[in-house]
């Protein structure tokens, strides 16, 4: 099933729907200083045209262009992923937000919460769903801690569980630390992460 979802707008970025035509910002995006990406599937600026073709085609992925709006550069990738319906019918009851990487110069900043929030209300406000997940290598405890800064909440660690993206470890799986909101979270994680915008707005 592939679900159309529109760009989504915020203050800070604006997540469009990934073309070839961000190639060039996100090649240039992924070579500002690559030190934070070991656990994260980020293309060299020579893969990017082949990481764009393999994110269109990936089956179950809605992938976006995170665009910074103060400057409308192509910063990062994100998407929606894995998305599953109710038996019987085609209306989404929870997906995984994932694929998700960002330009050193945009990391720190209010992008990466703002995009959480566009992804999250999309999810819960306009598709319904009861749960959206989040994961990351359970080695990375900077993506771990930022997940669960945005409010959701740590499930555990599944072993075994995803490819990983770490250097040498082509073909190998990870255990992979999981994390939730669910609907009835929600309301609670909007006003958080709302107020951390504001709060710092200053940095975007």
């Amino acid at each position: 099933m592939r679900l159309n979802v529109p760009a989504l707008s915020g203050a800070s970025v604006r997540l469009e729907p990934l073309t070839m035509d961000h190639a060039p910002d996100l090649a240039q995006a992924a070579e500002e200083d690559r030190s934070s990406y070991a656990f994260t599937m980020v293309p060299r600026a020579d893969q990017v045209k082949d990481y764009l073709q393999a994110q269109l085609s990936r089956q179950g992925l809605i992938p976006f262009a995170q665009i910074r709006v103060r400057d409308g550069k192509a910063v990062g990738c994100t998407g929606l992923w894995d998305v599953r319906t109710w038996p019987g019918r085609q209306d989404p009851r929870a997906v995984e937000i994932g694929f998700t990487w960002l330009a050193a110069s945009a990391q720190g900043t209010t992008i990466n919460a703002e995009a959480k929030l566009l992804l999250l209300g999309h999810a819960f406000e306009v598709w319904g769903v009861t749960r959206v997940d989040l994961k990351t290598d359970a080695r990375n405890q900077r993506s771990r801690r930022a997940i669960a800064g945005l409010g959701a909440t740590f499930e555990g660690v599944l072993r075994n569980w995803s490819p990983s993206w770490a250097p040498g470890e082509e073909g190998l799986m990870r255990d992979s630390a999981m994390f939730s909101v669910i609907a009835a979270e929600w309301p609670a994680v909007k006003a958080g992460l709302q107020e951390r915008l504001a709060t710092y707005g200053g940095a975007r």
